[in-house]
């Protein structure tokens, strides 16, 4: 017998089981993927809904003149009714808070949960999501 032949003979077993472990592993490496693709879309559209508000809040002003030159001076209560539309109309955030530190800047605080669209054992169910935006106006 030769040395060829005998290493086939020798050659027992089937790597279907192998296969099968690397084909879960990939089927679970995908799902965590998309799971945490869905996270990273759902927290810049968290931080685009916190821009577009303090944006907006910046815009809720009073005009003031003072020694000739114009102020826009915010209020609380202003830089809220503004961001509250907006957060309103964009339907996937909850307002958590919204003013001004300074009178002249508007920051706003949003926040939402998020869930899975595809639910795996590594994966948690439900991940609260929070984003906070400043926005400066500036009168020329």
């Amino acid at each position: 017998m030769t040395r060829r032949q005998r290493l086939t003979q020798e050659d027992e077993g089937s790597i279907l089981l192998l296969s099968l472990g690397y084909a879960v592993i990939a089927i679970v490496l995908i799902l965590v993927c998309v799971d945490a693709t869905s996270l990273y879309l759902a927290q810049k559209r968290l931080e685009s809904a916190a821009d577009a508000a303090a944006l907006a809040g910046a815009d809720g002003f009073t005009l003031t003149v003072e020694a000739g030159e114009p102020m826009a001076d915010l209020t609380d209560a202003g830089v809220y009714e503004q961001a509250a539309d907006i957060v309103a109309a964009v339907g996937t955030a909850t307002l958590i808070s919204a003013g001004t530190p300074d009178g002249v800047s508007a920051r706003v605080t949003v926040a939402t949960v998020w869930h899975p669209p595809i639910l795996t054992l590594f994966v948690p169910d439900g991940v609260p999501l929070e984003a906070t935006a400043t926005s400066r106006n500036a009168l020329l």
